[in-house]
């Protein structure tokens, strides 16, 4: 056994059986050794920023890690746009950067680089093999670090010799027995009941595993009982949504709607969650949404099992059996006729998207009002953008569909930030996946126009146009997914896209849905 084999071992030993890959000629032994596994299932992706958004919507919704196959620094710098939004999202990741063989370093060829510098601000752990004894030991303390909650980064680097060398080790490869959680702090979790009691308006803001449905449930009684609104925040990994679940409203993207959003809280309570603060600075708006008289507090540490939090919350807070918690029931909007709008595509959603579905929304400026018309649809997950780092849509839904094969993966994707990642159309074709691909064809950085604005910078002239406008010449996205194997049609009314809605949701495979608005 060699040392690739022994990676490849101790990966399925512990339920990591999944390798999206983009690899180069360092990586071919750790390639011969995945061939060797049929357990293993390798998903190519035609770009790195593919690769490790796939294995983020892949583990948000597996709720275990997939392994990534990176060649060299080169290919990592490549995926670190989406490892970025993963590490954002806590999403489990175990990546296996290849490197030269040890002895090739002092060389200093062309590839050549610091891998460790370039993973470190995107990963959690970052740890290197330096021959093929210690592969095994490397392996498994990285997926201990992707492990450990509330979820992790974990890059590898493994150098082509000691993938290639046979081991010396008779060890069998390990099964890694998770590291605890952080222990809960019952003064803490007594300390926040008793504000949340006397607080005039105070707010519950949650995130991660808080975001199921269970824990929702619970937190809805203790919002009724405690008169706080529940909310979750900007932004999110997952979130189970849609009839009979809790109704949730995000804090606000836009500053004066959030800032508005909290001028009378008194108490913000943290489940998970950061203090809501603004996506950027903006001249004479402030950076914080609070107020200066708002107490922020945690329930739980980073690295506590939230959910367990949340329960010892329940009970101190004290509601009981009689207290249901407010769910949604199933409700259509008004179907949309003539234009085609950000609303008529929600309303749309609501009306055809099956049950079970899981949305991953990159649609950027142009679904910032879906939940409005979605709060009563088909339940469902919700998958988005969580660092801000465009092009992550079409990855994530790649993945979240290998994940989850039995239900349809309807992908919200703006289209300047599609292109970043257009080849997972590929991807989805190869592998058959059953996606729904929904372009909002603005055919402009809509949110950069926005932006300008914002920061008070003034009207686009011809330059900053040339810049933010994306119709000289406009996308075909019928022709770009047609050549990449996914079917596609267009449409620029509410009633054809209704139209193409209800025939693509009642398909299987990879289907694209040029919007134009």
């Amino acid at each position: 056994m060699n040392g690739a084999d022994l990676l490849c071992e101790t990966l399925l030993a512990n339920d990591i059986d999944v390798c999206f890959a983009n690899p180069g000629t360092s990586e071919m032994h750790f390639v011969a050794a995945l061939d060797r596994q049929p357990l293993m299932r390798c998903v190519l992706g035609l770009f790195e920023g593919v690769v490790t958004g796939a294995a983020d919507g892949y583990a948000r919704m597996a709720d275990k890690p997939a392994a990534t196959l990176l060649h060299l620094g080169p290919g990592l710098a490549n995926g670190l746009a989406n490892l970025h939004n993963a590490r954002r999202a806590r999403t489990p990741m175990v990546n296996v950067v290849g490197e030269h063989a040890t002895y090739h370093l002092k060389y200093d060829a062309p590839l050549t680089s610091d891998i460790e510098s370039l993973a470190r601000p995107m990963s959690h752990w970052v740890g290197r093999a330096t021959d093929a004894d210690s592969v095994g030991k490397v392996t498994e303390d990285a997926i201990r670090a992707a492990r450990k909650l509330p979820g992790g980064i974990a890059t590898m680097i493994l150098p082509a010799d000691a993938a290639w060398t046979d081991t010396t080790s008779s060890d069998l490869p390990s099964v890694i027995v998770p590291e605890g959680s952080q222990p809960l702090d019952q003064a803490q979790i007594r300390a926040a009941a008793e504000a949340l009691r006397n607080a005039r308006n105070p707010t519950i803001l949650v995130t991660g595993a808080a975001l199921r449905d269970a824990p929702l449930r619970t937190l809805d009684r203790i919002a009724q009982i405690t008169n706080a609104r529940l909310m979750a925040q900007q932004s999110n990994g997952r979130m189970e949504r849609g009839a009979g679940r809790v109704q949730l409203d995000r804090v606000p993207y836009v500053v004066e709607h959030a800032v508005a959003a909290f001028a009378d809280t008194d108490l913000v309570v943290l489940v998970g969650a950061k203090a809501p603060v603004g996506f950027f600075a903006y001249p004479g708006k402030p950076s914080s949404m609070l107020t200066d008289n708002c107490q922020v507090m945690d329930l739980a540490e980073p690295g506590a099992d939230i959910i367990a939090a949340i329960d010892a919350l329940a009970d101190e807070t004290g509601p009981g059996a009689t207290i249901e918690a407010r769910l949604a029931k199933r409700w259509q909007p008004e179907p949309v006729r003539g234009k085609l709008t950000p609303e008529a595509i929600a309303v749309a959603l609501a009306h055809h998207m099956p049950a079970n579905a899981i949305i991953c929304d990159e649609s950027v400026s142009s679904g910032r009002d879906f939940f409005r018309s979605t709060y009563g649809a088909e339940p469902h997950d919700f998958l988005q953008l969580t660092g801000g780092a465009i092009g992550i849509g079409l990855p994530l839904a790649t993945g979240a569909a290998i994940a989850c094969p039995d239900r349809k993966v309807i992908t919200l994707q703006a289209d300047g930030s599609g292109m970043y990642t257009v080849q997972a159309l590929w991807t989805q074709a190869r592998e058959r996946l059953d996606t729904l691909t929904i372009v909002f064809a603005n055919r402009r950085y809509a949110i950069l126009h926005g932006e300008l604005r914002q920061v008070g910078a003034g009207t686009p002239g011809r330059n900053a146009s040339r810049m933010l406008d994306l119709d000289d010449p406009h996308l075909d996205w019928v022709k770009m997914a047609g050549s990449m194997g996914v079917e596609a049609a267009r449409a620029e009314t509410a009633e054809a896209f209704a139209d193409l809605l209800k025939t693509a949701c009642a398909k299987r495979g990879p289907f694209l849905i040029e919007a134009v608005l």
